[in-house]
């Protein structure tokens, strides 16, 4: 029966501390003595062992013994040598196994997984990454090829209206310098058709007898295409009615006046010429 908790140490019986204090002590005999043991049969030798060896008995001698001499005793046989017993082997018994923390066992593996599930994102967020990076550089170098394209066709429109505009230009100095010496043909047409009309009109003019100096008269003359004079009208008068009149008769005493093959230079002369006269050319 154990002693209530709130008895004081001393008080208590001795009996348990007994049986407690000679069970340690018996242990430590017995290790003691297992100690002992094992070093002495570790360093006993083994004691060496007398043998005789007779390779044949000697001949045996009959000795008759004196009538009064008692028999010798039979000689003793010697005693064997007494062998040491084999050690006994110590066996070690292996220390009891250990039971497995299943909650450790648990941590590790949820560890594991969770290493595994780590490593399989950074893997995941990585070939992620990567491949965003492949698309935005696509999308870059088919930005880059689009805009050079575009650049490459805006040059290319540049100059096609470069040398349109320099075409162009071309043809308008072209047709301007065609134009011009068009014109300075048909001017030089012209200017002989009224020289020969001019000379024509001055031989059939007769001059009054009060001109005085080298008048101009101009006056509107309408011509059909064959040349004839249709009719003379005086648009400015020289200031001597009977000289303007002497011109205006000429005019129509000149009918029909010369007039050029060329459409352009004809176009000057009909329907209407404008003429100006004067006595001397």
């Amino acid at each position: 029966m154990n002693p209530p908790a709130d008895t004081p140490f001393l008080a208590r019986p001795a009996a348990p501390r007994l049986a407690a204090a000679a069970m340690a002590l018996g242990v430590h005999a017995a290790f003691v003595l297992l100690l002992v043991f094992g070093v002495s049969w570790q360093t006993r030798e083994a004691a060496p062992v007398m043998v005789d060896v007779w390779t044949s008995l000697p001949p045996s001698v009959a000795v008759k013994p004196p009538a009064s001499t008692p028999p010798p005793p039979a000689p003793r046989p010697k005693p064997e040598p007494v062998r040491p017993l084999p050690p006994e082997p110590v066996v070690k018994t292996p220390p009891p196994p250990k039971a497995p923390d299943i909650a450790l066992e648990q941590k590790k593996i949820e560890a594991e997984r969770l290493k595994k599930q780590q490593v399989a994102e950074e893997k995941a967020r990585a070939e992620a990454a990567k491949s965003a990076q492949q698309k935005q550089l696509a999308e870059q170098k088919k930005r880059e090829q689009q805009r050079q394209v575009e650049e490459d066709e805006q040059v290319r429109r540049m100059a096609d209206a470069e040398a349109a505009q320099a075409a162009q230009q071309a043809s308008q100095a072209e047709a301007r310098a065609a134009a011009s010496r068009r014109e300075a043909a048909v001017a030089s047409v012209v200017g002989q058709f009224r020289d020969q009309i001019s000379a024509k009109v001055r031989g059939n003019t007769r001059l009054p007898d009060n001109l005085v100096g080298n008048p101009e008269v101009r006056c509107l003359v309408r011509l059909l295409p064959t040349g004839e004079v249709q009719s003379v009208r005086v648009t400015r008068s020289s200031g001597n009615a009977a000289y303007d009149d002497a011109v205006v008769r000429a005019i129509e005493k000149s009918s029909p006046f010369p007039l050029p093959e060329d459409r352009d230079a004809r176009a000057q002369f009909v329907p209407e010429l404008s003429f100006v006269h004067r006595p001397k050319p």
